[in-house]
C-alpha cells in the first residue's frame, strides 16, 4: 500500500485509536464473512475509484488506508487529494487496486469513515472561515458520535477549528449540577485546585451572579451559557483579570458572527460534531 506524508499529523492518542476503531468497524460489517463478495472469483483483481458527489473538506485518509491494510496489505491506495483539501462534486479522491473481493468488502466501512469525518471537517471549515478575521477560537464539545470521539475531534482540527477538552479526564468543567452538589462555585473551584493543580478549571455560569462568583474564585475560564451578544456587551465593566471567556449555547453558523465583536476568547459549539450531514461519496469499479 502506498504511504503518504499527511499535512495534518494525527495526535498520538488518535493515531493509536485508528487500528482499533477500524477493526471494530470491519467486524460489525463483515461478521462471519462477506457472502456477497464470495460471488466473485477469489483471484480476481480490480481497480476502483472513489468520487465525491458534494463539495467538501476531505478528512479521514488514515482510516481509509487502515481499512484496506487490515483486509489485505497488498491493496494499493492512491490518493489524488491531501487531507484537508477542498474538493468539488464529481472529483476523484482516490483509486484502489487489488483483490476485487477485498475492494468491495472494505467499501462501506472505508466510505463511512470518510463521509462522516469529511462532514465534520467541512462544517468546522465553515465556522473557521466565519471567524477568520478575529482572534476568537472556535471549540468543539464532547457531543460526539459514540466511539468516534478522537476521530471527530481530529476532523475538527483539519477543518481549522480547535478542541475543547477531550473527555472528563483532562480538564475541569464545573456545571450547575456540580455546583449544587459541591455547595457553591467557590467550593467547587477550590476542590478542583486540590485534586489536580495542573488541570484547567472552567466554570459554566448562567447569570451575572454566578459569573461574579466564578471570577472571585479565579476560574481559568468562565463559560457564558446562552448569553446573547447584548448580554456580553453589558459585562465590560467587570474585571475578568486572567480569566478567559467562552460563549456557548445554541450557537450555529447562522448566528456565529453576531458574537465576533464581543470580548470573548472562545466560542464552543456542539454543532461541529453532532449536526453533521455525511458527505455523499461513491465507489465504482473501473
Amino acid at each position: 500500500m502506498t504511504t503518504h506524508n499527511l499535512p495534518y499529523n494525527l495526535p498520538h492518542n488518535t493515531a493509536g485509536d485508528v487500528p482499533q476503531l477500524v477493526a471494530r468497524a470491519l467486524q460489525e460489517d463483515i461478521g462471519h464473512g462477506d457472502i456477497t463478495a464470495m460471488l466473485i472469483p477469489a483471484d480476481k483483481e480490480a481497480s476502483a475509484s472513489v468520487i465525491s458527489r458534494d463539495s467538501a473538506v476531505i478528512c479521514g485518509r488514515p482510516w481509509v488506508d487502515e481499512v484496506f491494510r487490515q483486509l489485505d496489505p497488498n491493496t494499493r491506495v492512491d490518493w489524488e487529494i491531501s487531507e484537508g483539501d477542498v474538493v468539488s462534486p464529481n472529483q476523484t479522491l482516490l483509486t484502489l487496486t487489488g483483490n476485487a473481493r477485498v475492494l468491495l468488502t472494505g467499501e462501506r466501512t472505508a466510505l463511512n469513515f470518510l463521509q462522516t469525518l469529511s462532514a465534520t471537517a467541512t462544517l468546522a471549515r465553515q465556522y473557521a472561515d466565519l471567524t477568520s478575521n478575529s482572534d476568537i477560537r472556535i471549540l468543539d464539545t464532547r457531543k460526539t458520535i459514540p466511539g468516534l470521539r478522537l476521530a471527530q475531534k481530529y476532523a475538527v482540527t483539519v477543518g481549522g477549528c480547535h478542541n475543547h477538552r477531550m473527555g472528563l479526564y483532562d480538564a475541569f468543567l464545573i456545571k450547575e449540577n456540580h455546583i449544587a452538589a459541591c455547595g457553591g462555585i467557590a467550593k467547587a473551584v477550590a476542590q478542583a485546585r486540590k485534586i489536580a493543580t495542573d488541570k484547567l478549571v472552567e466554570v459554566e455560569v448562567e447569570n451575572l451572579n454566578e459569573l461574579r462568583q466564578a471570577l472571585l474564585a479565579k476560574a481559568d475560564v468562565v463559560m457564558l451559557d446562552n448569553f446573547s451578544p447584548t448580554d456580553i456587551e453589558g459585562l465590560k465593566t467587570l474585571d475578568f483579570g486572567h480569566t478567559k471567556v467562552e460563549v456557548s449555547g445554541n450557537i450555529t453558523a447562522q448566528n456565529l458572527q453576531q458574537y465576533i465583536g464581543a470580548e470573548v476568547n472562545y466560542i464552543s459549539s456542539g454543532s461541529l460534531t453532532k449536526h453533521v450531514q455525511a458527505i455523499d461519496l461513491s465507489m465504482r469499479l473501473i
